[in-house]
């Protein structure tokens, strides 16, 4: 979990103790008709519907894709997330302490636990037929890219599930394209920029001023609320001995992310006795605690894209020498979403490089993390050439295999001249490298 500085905030915040607002309420539409919305870096890769993609400009084919995905759904991580609430649960009940929703969601929890012992962390089989599904959909969408003996080089962070979703991934791929020349590799020496973390900057995170400001944030969201009276029939045990909105926190946290090892939340009954207004305000909180972690949040020194540069470099670099040797093929990496959402901040994909210091402008900016950052998540840049010869081929872009934008004029949008998207991406890392104090 995250760090117990600023347990006050996120227990008296996820508090989902709180009111709608009156702010944009978009996002909390989307929850009235779709609860897993809510599920932040719990939620399950949106797969549906995706939209038709803008044919490429004529005499333009795609022979390069340049990839970074986080792994498929997983189990949680550790038993901290459903021991503290269990534990609480466990205590009140043997006490009588509990309502008939307490016993249910004390029920709930223990079947959570027995069905996640032994697994924790581990890729579901829900999140490889993800991978299976974006492969397919990927070869399809792009079949110049992966003709005759085109190379696939995929590369994983050293963490199993990783591992797991990139085997996946490659599976699909050989299976409808037996002929490529793939590679795959899974080692300590890829992780300096396939997950590298400056401690540094995830230490500055939350510093005083950005402590206030989620402190702020939370406040006006925060109110008295009936959950006390839902889970426990004793509110003097409950001010005593009950942690509530940390134990409320766990148990929303707990329903959310079981929606990754079977399909969809409609028979989770947990989940169920929260109001649609107390999932929002959990969804904004998250949304806000992601952009003070990822985003170039000014309260804490607008610099947390920056733990991305080395990916950035690489991906340019590998990119370059496609187009120098005249290749074809794919560079896959496999990783985690405290990559991701830095690493299209970093770009400016989709206005995820917005600077602000009030967490409340947001949500009516479309800084929704969630959007980014799904189990499977992944960012796919697709480049585009007439020839081999053509030096200065078109990229585009995918965000979840949607078409997105960067902050640069093109003629040809969706699709950017890659010289200018290179200038413009070298430039931002020669920014964070100043930032950062690294000598060039």
């Amino acid at each position: 979990m995250r760090n117990k500085q600023i347990r006050p905030l996120l227990i008296a915040v996820v508090l989902l103790l709180g009111a709608m607002q009156s702010v944009a309420q978009s996002a909390f539409s989307i929850i009235e008709r779709d609860r897993s919305f809510t599920a932040g870096n719990y939620g399950v890769y949106p797969d549906k519907d995706l939209p038709r993609q803008t044919a490429a400009p004529k005499g333009y084919q795609p022979f390069y894709i340049s990839h970074y995905g986080r792994h498929g759904s997983r189990y949680l991580n550790d038993m901290k997330g459903y021991k503290e609430p269990y534990k609480t649960l466990q205590k009140a009940d043997s006490l009588g302490k509990l309502t008939a929703v307490g016993k249910m969601a004390l029920r709930e929890i223990k079947a959570y636990i027995d069905d996640a012992e032994g697994r924790w962390g581990d890729l579901t089989d829900f999140g490889s037929q993800q991978q299976r599904d974006i492969a397919h959909r990927m070869l399809h969408n792009f079949p110049t890219v992966f003709q005759h003996d085109a190379f696939i080089d995929a590369r994983s962070t050293i963490v199993t599930r990783c591992a797991l979703s990139m085997g996946a991934f490659m599976l699909q791929l050989v299976k409808e394209r037996p002929t490529l020349h793939t590679s795959m590799f899974n080692s300590y020496s890829d992780m300096w920029y396939l997950n590298y973390q400056n401690k540094a900057l995830r230490d500055s995170a939350t510093n005083q001023h950005a402590q206030k400001a989620i402190n702020r944030f939370i406040a006006k969201r925060w109110r008295n609320h009936r959950l006390t009276n839902l889970f426990f029939n004793d509110s003097i045990y409950v001010q005593k001995h009950v942690d509530l909105m940390w134990t409320v926190y766990y148990l929303m946290k707990a329903a959310l992310i079981q929606q990754n090892s079977q399909e969809g939340l409609g028979l989770n009954p947990l989940l169920a006795v929260f109001t649609s207004e107390e999932l929002y305000v959990f969804w904004q909180v998250e949304n806000a605690w992601s952009y003070l972690h990822s985003g170039f949040c000014t309260r804490n020194g607008g610099m947390q894209p920056y733990t991305q540069l080395n990916l950035l470099q690489k991906i340019i670099s590998e990119a370059d020498s496609v187009i120098a040797y005249k290749q074809r093929g794919a560079s896959l990496r496999f990783g985690h979403e405290t990559v991701l959402l830095p690493l299209v901040c970093l770009m400016g994909i989709n206005g995820y490089d917005y600077k602000t210091g009030n967490l409340d402008e947001l949500e009516p900016k479309g800084w929704w993390a969630n959007l980014v950052y799904p189990m499977a998540g992944n960012l796919q840049i697709v480049f585009y050439r007439k020839n081999e010869a053509d030096k200065d081929p078109l990229i585009k872009l995918l965000l979840n295999e949607k078409e997105a934008t960067l902050p640069l004029s093109s003629d040809l949008a969706p699709y950017y001249r890659w010289s200018d998207v290179r200038r413009f991406l070298l430039k931002r890392i020669a920014d964070g490298q100043s930032a950062l104090g690294i000598k060039r």
